[in-house]
């Protein structure tokens, strides 16, 4: 958040400077919601109001995680002018950025209600957002993958790629994990797919594949391997992939396509913009 103000240089405001004394008169601003859309990241625009002016009133009208109808007050500062205006874009860009992500993560959510399936994210985020994007996702009802390399094994095509070159086979080299650590091996092809077999993996990330290839190497491995679905996977497209037996679908596009949710920020002088 002080990165982002920094970045705006919020305290350099040379337009509202123009306003003179009329810039420091108490105002009030609400966030109106302008499409239906679900709530993510109003503490984050509380601070940045915050940072600004610390003895400024930031009152919520939603809660995090509630799905709110085109037209919702969801949030009201009271603050000086000044402070409104400077925080303004800063506090918008984090929440329609968040309350993208968690609509489009809802979405899926619903798509595959009913079937046991969970949908994720990936690590396809926006450099310096990652904890908050992946926020994002929980409070859209997603669960999180891995945040880092450090946090789990995910083997992926080009560790195939370097396996083969070095001659080793995959239980060999996952004899070397470290212990307690979650594996993930990813398959896009029935050599692969035996290796991790005979190598034990008890999760296997099926990437770029037809539901109906999903739904058959499903009813191959049987339930004690859990099969994770991805590659172009969308909201629209999840529900077949749920019901071809994956129990996990891992979509990227929640983070790094999820369109900005519709918001505005309206201002008025000695009262509520919203009356």
């Amino acid at each position: 958040m002080r990165r982002a103000l920094a970045e705006d240089r919020a305290r350099e405001d040379i337009t509202t400077a123009l306003l003179g004394a009329a810039a420091g008169q108490r105002s009030t601003g609400v966030f109106r919601a302008e499409e239906p859309l679900v709530i993510a990241g109003l503490p984050v625009a509380e601070l940045v109001f915050r940072e600004l002016e610390p003895g400024c009133r930031f009152e919520s009208l939603a809660q995090e995680g509630e799905r709110v109808e085109t037209g919702r007050l969801i949030a009201r500062v009271e603050a000086r002018a000044a402070t409104l205006l400077a925080g303004e874009r800063v506090a918008l860009n984090f929440l329609q950025r968040l309350c993208g992500i968690a609509t489009e993560t809802r979405r899926a959510v619903e798509a595959v209600r009913g079937t046991g399936a969970v949908i994720t994210d990936t690590r396809k985020t926006t450099p310096g957002l990652r904890e908050l994007e992946k926020y994002a996702v929980r409070v859209g009802g997603g669960v999180n993958h891995r945040h880092s390399l450090a946090d789990g094994i995910l083997w992926k095509d080009n560790h195939w790629v370097l396996l083969e070159a070095s001659g080793m086979t995959l239980a060999q080299a996952l004899a070397s994990a470290p212990p307690g650590v979650p594996v993930v091996v990813e398959v896009e092809d029935e050599v692969q797919l035996e290796q991790a077999i005979a190598a034990g993996a008890k999760r296997l990330l099926v990437d770029n594949q037809p539901p109906d290839r999903v739904a058959e190497w499903v009813q191959r491995l049987g339930p004690g391997i859990e099969v994770e679905a991805s590659g172009g996977i969308t909201p629209e497209t999840a529900s077949a992939y749920a019901k071809a037996g994956a129990r996990f679908i891992s979509i990227g596009a929640l983070t790094h396509s999820a369109p900005a949710a519709e918001i505005a920020f309206e201002i008025a002088v000695g009262g509520d913009p919203s009356s």
